[in-house]
């Protein structure tokens, strides 16, 4: 998904793409609407360190999750499926109706790749995919590959499972971010054909329908962004307004799995299923960004809340229900039988991202950093090319497999939305760190290594960010070139969990105060921003879930900063399961060197174990606390790293008895 930008100068042609290259398109101010707090820097402008633990990443996503995805789009069938259009294949149609919607997103991971290193080592494959693009589109604008290559009689008649404007959504998106990363308009003029096809059908005033996928009302939101027509605006509007009222059938899981059962000015229950809600949400707080309506405002307050607050996972995740991939009923949060899906973490914290340009809440910069560290990381292995579809919280021995939930992760789906999606979200990851707001303030959301570019309103200079975090927990600051001019101060974010933080201002340290906690961010003046050193508690800590969720009752997670860890069953002794350990009391916690590219350090801890039972119910004790039992000494885990020895048990919540 695009990061919000405005690019008011930026005209679409109907001439041959232009290859301006990457200065001058990626550093353009990034302007998400005149209702917002906050104004998001230019991708552009922040570099990552490559030395970073997401630095890393982001190197490892160009040079082996890009390719690999690439590759397989090819033994996939996606790109069969457009050549067969054209007779360019005889090979039969694979993969699901949206599989069109794989190519689009690895070429918007692609574009922000351009952005983020000016790499060309893709341009040879950008040009042959787009001119395959280009020739299956009809003159109409039309291009749906299911539809075109073998059912005519479904176009734009089946709105609810067809997908077709879902995957118009996601042409836009890579369509808009290859014009600014690399100033190339080939795609993003065929997509603005199929988008005009649509409009003449669908919008205001046109015939009913809206997809039953949203995903393709905040691409709007950013084609009018990107190219200052209003008609985009008022498509993605007219298409919100018309949820609701019973456009899609209520067949299958129901209109509650489309976000069809309500108006959307209404829905403060996040329902159906979890990407589909978290997809609508981020189109709906664009559309308010751009139209500053309180009630759009008020509605995704109220339904971030219930979705933060009573739905997500510990890591990050969502969606409690494989059956129809949604989310549950509150504090319905099965560990074992978990769906997290990979698309839903990354859809909430577009959501979440744009939640934080439109209103102050210390909360959304804390959940993307838990999601971006923890269920996110996870889903994807240390080699780049193997992931999760479904991230679960526990993994008892011998479970099985099931489709999108394998025991281990796998080099691609039938349904392969999430390794592209990772690949689009890690490589504009610098895009979420950093904010402006006011004019004369900068504010850090992310506490990752990197080297911002300043606006001239700020000075003009570079502001250096050193820092291991989350490995420990010192953020150092420092400025380069033009000093901030007075009045001008630093917003840092402080944790919730950061209790005891310091900040130390030449040589002198000063405790945040309660209210700097509160808020979420201590401030820095001008003056003193050069040479600040930001120190974040990095202890362990045990965090317990919410008494209803039943799940989870009687147990506890192991936390240390950012990082959720778990217990595999390769840390522990061959004769003791992951299943039988328990925590009758508080343990000692040592804390073991960090190894080379992980993201925090290994803790052992001391834990009892349970005698082996051949009954399955028993009669109660109140006392089980206090039975005796062998203690061993297991070692945990970062959760973002399980699995990456081989398939096995893992369970993140320990029983305390």
């Amino acid at each position: 998904m695009v990061v919000p930008q405005r690019c008011e100068e930026q005209t679409v042609s109907s001439a041959q793409p232009q290859r301006t290259g990457t200065a001058g398109r990626v550093s353009v101010p990034a302007l998400p609407g005149t209702h917002a707090k906050r104004t998001p820097l230019g991708i552009g402008s922040v570099r990552i360190a490559a030395d970073s633990l997401i630095g890393r990443w982001q190197a490892r996503n160009a040079e082996r999750t890009l390719p690999h995805c690439i590759a397989n789009l090819e033994s996939s069938g996606v790109m069969d499926n457009f050549r067969r259009v054209i007779g360019e294949s005889g090979a039969e149609y694979r993969g699901f109706v949206f599989a069109d919607s794989d190519l689009y997103k690895v070429i918007e991971a692609v574009a922000w790749e351009i952005a983020r290193s000016g790499t060309h080592d893709f341009d040879a494959w950008l040009d042959e995919s787009i001119s395959l693009i280009s020739r299956v589109q009809e003159p109409t604008g039309y291009l749906h590959t299911w539809i075109q290559g073998g059912h005519p009689d479904k176009r734009f008649a089946e709105l609810d499972w067809t997908h077709e404007m879902y995957v118009l959504g996601h042409m836009i998106q890579a369509g808009v971010a290859l014009d600014r990363a690399a100033g190339r308009d080939d795609l993003l003029r065929i997509a603005i054909r199929f988008a005009a096809l649509v409009d003449r059908r669908f919008g205001p005033g046109r015939e009913d329908g809206i997809p039953g996928h949203p995903e393709i009302e905040t691409a709007l939101i950013e084609l009018y962004r990107h190219t200052g027509q209003l008609r985009w605006l008022k498509l993605a509007e007219h298409l919100v307004n018309q949820r609701g009222h019973g456009i899609l059938p209520n067949k299958g899981f129901g209109n509650r799995y489309y976000q069809d059962h309500i108006a959307v000015r209404d829905g403060v229950d996040p329902s159906g299923h979890a990407v589909r809600q978290l997809y609508l949400n981020a189109g709906v707080t664009d559309l308010y960004l751009e139209t500053g309506e309180e009630a759009l405002l008020a509605v995704m307050r109220e339904q971030w809340q219930r979705v933060h607050e009573r739905k997500m996972y510990l890591s990050g995740a969502f969606g409690s229900r494989h059956r129809d991939e949604s989310f549950g009923n509150d504090y319905e949060l099965p560990s074992d039988r978990a769906y997290a899906e990979t698309c839903a973490t990354i859809a909430d914290l577009h959501w979440t991202w744009r939640m934080m340009l439109a209103n102050e809440d210390r909360r959304y910069g804390d959940v993307m950093e838990r999601e971006l560290f923890n269920a996110l990381a996870a889903s994807v292995d240390h080699s780049g090319t193997r992931f999760f579809y479904s991230n679960p919280m526990q993994r008892r021995p011998d479970r099985f497999s099931e489709e999108n939930a394998p025991a281990e992760r796998q080099p691609w789906y039938s349904c392969a939305c999430c390794p592209p999606n990772i690949a689009r979200i890690i490589a504009q990851a610098g895009a979420y760190i950093a904010t402006v707001q006011g004019g004369n303030v900068l504010e850090i959301h992310q506490l990752i290594a990197a080297d911002i570019d300043l606006p001239a309103a700020l000075g003009g200079g570079r502001l250096v960010i050193q820092t291991r975090y989350p490995a420990d927990g010192d953020v150092a600051l420092r400025l380069e070139g033009s000093a901030l001019p007075p009045g001008a101060y630093l917003r840092v974010r402080i944790p919730a969990w950061a209790d005891g933080a310091t900040l130390l201002v030449d040589g002198q340290s000063r405790a945040v105060s309660e209210g700097e906690l509160a808020q979420g961010y201590v401030e820095i003046n001008a003056d003193d921003v050069d040479g600040a050193v930001l120190r974040l508690p990095m202890q362990p800590r045990w965090t317990a879930a919410h008494h209803r969720v039943d799940a989870v009752r009687g147990s506890v997670a192991l936390e240390r900063g950012p990082i959720l860890y778990c217990l595999e069953q390769a840390d522990l002794p061959q004769a003791v399961a992951a299943d039988d350990v328990y925590l009758p009391e508080p343990p000692a916690i040592t804390e073991l060197p960090l190894a080379p590219d992980a993201p925090a350090p290994t803790l052992r801890v001391g834990m009892h174990v349970h005698a082996p039972e051949d009954t399955l119910y028993r009669d109660a004790s109140w006392n089980e606390r206090g039975r005796s039992s062998p203690t061993i000494h297991a070692d945990m885990v970062p959760f973002s790293t399980w699995g990456n020895r081989g398939p096995g048990a893992m369970r993140v919540w320990i029983p305390v008895f």
